[in-house]
Parts: structure tokens; sequence; C-alpha cells
């Protein structure tokens, strides 16, 4: 029992994915800090961020009391999530990738040989023993 319990955990994927979640929460708080550092200020020069919940549609009611839609909440989510994406993108991604391209670039890949198929060695025998039978 305990012996599969050790192969499972000592495999690969399972320290991989752990250290992965680790690394996302930590990643997380970077986002987010960017993001109300930066993000949030340049918005609210637009709108004021605390008076979204006020803004909604409102339906009169037809038994009862008026019901307000709040969709500037959504409208706010949205955008926190436009702006986090854009972080993320822009100041991780795409140095990332360009790091990527310049190490590609230092180092190009090494193209492996292919082998002949199957087929083309059996055409390559029966053409080297037909030279060999029309030679003798």
């Amino acid at each position: 029992m305990f012996q599969g319990f050790k192969e499972f955990i000592t495999k690969g994927n399972v320290i991989d994915l752990a250290v992965a979640v680790v690394i996302g929460g930590a990643f997380t708080t970077i986002v987010n800090a960017v993001v109300s550092a930066i993000i949030t200020p340049l918005v609210s020069l637009f709108f004021n961020a605390d008076e979204t919940g006020k803004v909604g549609i409102t339906v009169k009611g037809i038994y009862a009391q008026d019901v307000t839609f709040p969709v500037g909440e959504l409208i706010s989510a949205v955008i926190s999530f436009l702006a986090v994406a854009i972080v993320v993108y822009f100041v991780f991604v795409v140095p990332m990738n360009k790091y990527k391209e310049r190490q590609a670039a230092k180092n190009p890949a090494v193209e492996e040989e292919t082998l002949p198929s199957e087929q083309e060695l059996l055409i390559e025998i029966r053409d080297a023993l037909r030279k060999r039978a029309a030679s003798s």
C-alpha cells in the first residue's frame, strides 16, 4: 500500500504539478499587485470604481418593489479580468516568447537524420539483388 503511494508521489508529473500550483499562487500575487498599482488607477481616471454597484438597469416591480440589476459590477469584473489578462500577456508572455526566440536562434535545433522507410530499404535490396544477378 505504501509502495504504491510512494510511486505516485515520486512521479515527475505530481511533483511538477505541485510546483506549478505553488508558483501559480505566488504569481497571482505579482499580477494582482501590478493590476492594483497601475491598471486600477488608470481605470479610475475615467469613472469611479466604488460606484459601479450603483450602475444598473432598474425594472419597475409589478407587485413588489423595483429591482435593480447591477450591471456595473459585471462591467467592473470584465474590466478587471481584461486588465489581468493584458498584464499577464504583455509583462510576462511577450518577454518570455522573445527570450525563447533568442535562445532558439543561439542554439539551433539539430535535425535528426531521417531513416529510410521499410519500403525504401526493400527497393534498395531488390535493386542490389537484380544488379548482382545481372552481373553474374
